[in-house]
């Protein structure tokens, strides 16, 4: 075989790849979101206050929070392809758990479990998308993160369709997924152990120590800022994804079935917006993007609180296409200042957004038990309003410079 025809094979073969880890974002984000999607079910059948709903997304967000970046920073120096498919057992064991849960302390305890699986998936999954991507890391990064949105957004429609109507048994039904997540991700991570033994690691370790070169206060700044940027992004989807369903079903008296739907256009909108989101980065600047994504929120989710049952739906998709623009670039733009150190970022961004959506979970179901739900939804939508600190942000230029 001629060297062009070996090149085209592997490029193909390694775009399969990258689809193959978007396949199981989706797959592992569905049945994680399934969870909160279904929180409406589980307090009518065990008599949950907001308070216990809180504590059990606290469970689920946390497990992911605290292990992803130790995985990530882990698997930068050992990379381990065997996690892949170890991780989606942890959630198939999740979701059996869920389906003969019979009180609060056993939900946590399978929260847990589905928490454990998607912190194993989200680092070594973006590595393998580094990996696959050639010179399109930006597109890359996109192509990954939409399959979790594409998971994100369908998991209110299978809470309305497939959960509501049959109880906890449904989730039996997500199994399945669990079982196809775990041969796609076997698939994938026999090609990963190929790659790992093809590259250079002498190579790969002195490039890890370059990043070190970069002043430590201005990584840490530059860190610090986007931290909160995901802080005002997370929170404020904790408490759409969380507590939006009994704002919409109090406020305009409808069921379930129709506060779902906006959280459908929610998750639908932010996967469009995901995947447009690398590419416009690499048109107009991350930095750009960035600001926009979480800033250009605000007007819309300011309305949100005070729109009827139709107009929500339109602003929820407003909302998920910006909101969900800039995670992917978020975490591109951080990987280009400490290039040696892809799973660690991975790892920190995706660790770091699950624990601020429990801790938020947890505050904002507090409160609602204080306040109402209509209050906490009313404060969430000023949330977007920290995008303004995206202006801080060294120019995209001015980051790889230093």
């Amino acid at each position: 075989m001629s060297q062009p025809a070996t090149v085209g094979t592997a490029r193909q073969t390694a775009n399969f790849m990258l689809l193959g880890v978007s396949m199981a974002h989706l797959l592992n984000d569905a049945m994680q979101n399934i969870v909160p999607a279904a929180f409406p079910i589980f307090q009518k059948s065990m008599q949950l206050s907001f308070t216990q709903i809180g504590w059990v997304a606290f469970t689920l967000n946390l497990t992911a929070s605290v292990l992803q970046p130790l995985i990530g920073s882990y698997t930068d120096r050992k990379p381990m392809p065997a996690l892949l498919p170890l991780g989606m057992v942890f959630t198939l064991l999740g979701m059996i758990g869920l389906a003969f849960s019979s009180g609060l302390w056993m939900l946590i305890v399978s929260a847990a479990f589905i928490g454990v699986g998607s912190s194993v998936l989200h680092p070594e999954s973006s590595r393998v998308a580094h990996l696959a991507a050639g010179n399109s890391k930006g597109l890359a990064q996109s192509i990954f993160q939409v399959g979790g949105n594409t998971g994100q957004a369908l998991a209110p429609l299978m809470a309305a369709y497939i959960i509501s109507p049959q109880g906890q048994l449904g989730f039996l039904w997500f199994t399945l997924l669990a079982l196809i997540g775990i041969v796609v991700q076997r698939y994938v991570s026999r090609w990963y152990t190929g790659q790992i033994h093809l590259q250079n690691r002498p190579e790969r370790r002195s490039s890890g120590e370059s990043d070190f070169t970069r002043p430590k206060v201005f990584v840490f700044f530059v860190l610090g800022t986007l931290i909160m940027l995901l802080f005002s992004k997370f929170v404020y989807l904790a408490g759409m994804t969380g507590f939006y369903s009994f704002y919409y079903m109090e406020r305009y008296q409808l069921p379930l079935e129709s506060a779902q739907m906006s959280l459908f256009a929610l998750q639908f909108s932010g996967m469009l917006g995901t995947l447009l989101g690398g590419p416009l980065a690499d048109r107009f600047g991350r930095k750009k993007i960035i600001w926009f994504s979480i800033l250009g929120t605000a007007p819309f989710s300011l309305w949100l609180p005070y729109a009827g049952p139709v107009a929500s739906v339109f602003l929820c998709l407003a909302i998920g296409a910006i909101l969900m623009s800039g995670f992917s670039v978020i975490i591109v733009y951080a990987q280009e200042m400490l290039p040696g150190k892809v799973g660690t970022i991975a790892g920190l961004f995706f660790g770091l957004s699950f624990g601020m959506a429990g801790l938020g979970s947890v505050v904002l179901g507090w409160l609602i038990d204080q306040t109402g739900v209509a209050f906490v939804i009313q404060l969430c939508a000023y949330l977007p309003l920290i995008g303004i600190l995206a202006l801080l942000l060294p120019k995209d230029s001015r980051l790889m410079s230093q």
